[in-house]
């Protein structure tokens, strides 16, 4: 036996983002309100991995979002190449240093541009 809906009934949007979308999300997320304020904060292109959880850590209590979450996006900028691991120090692209000097506001869009264009 068929189960058929209602055609007058409202339909159910689902909300699930795909794989991709997701990703791009929580980089964009952890660039924009861990990596870049932490850079502006400690006033150098580079951090060590205390700084980082420090800085996760707070945000995570503040905003009730698991730090699985924020782990995945960070791994994922790493990948992109925004972010270089040397040993226990990470550091942002050579491209986005002269945003961290001026203390631009530097959002995900305008720096992965920056660290993905070739010259």
């Amino acid at each position: 036996m068929r189960n058929f809906q209602d055609p007058s009934a409202p339909k159910q949007q689902t909300t699930n983002k795909g794989k991709h979308a997701s990703s791009t999300q929580n980089r964009r997320m952890v660039w924009d309100n861990i990596i870049w304020p932490l850079i502006l904060d400690v006033n150098r292109s580079y951090f060590t991995l205390k700084e980082y959880h420090y800085e996760r850590d707070k945000f995570c209590t503040s905003k009730g979002i698991q730090s699985s979450k924020v782990a995945g996006g960070f791994v994922s900028l790493l990948v992109k190449g925004i972010l270089v691991r040397q040993k226990s120090i990470y550091s942002i692209h050579y491209r986005l240093i002269p945003y961290m000097r001026k203390k631009a506001n530097l959002e995900y869009g305008q720096a992965i541009r920056e660290a993905s264009t070739k010259r």
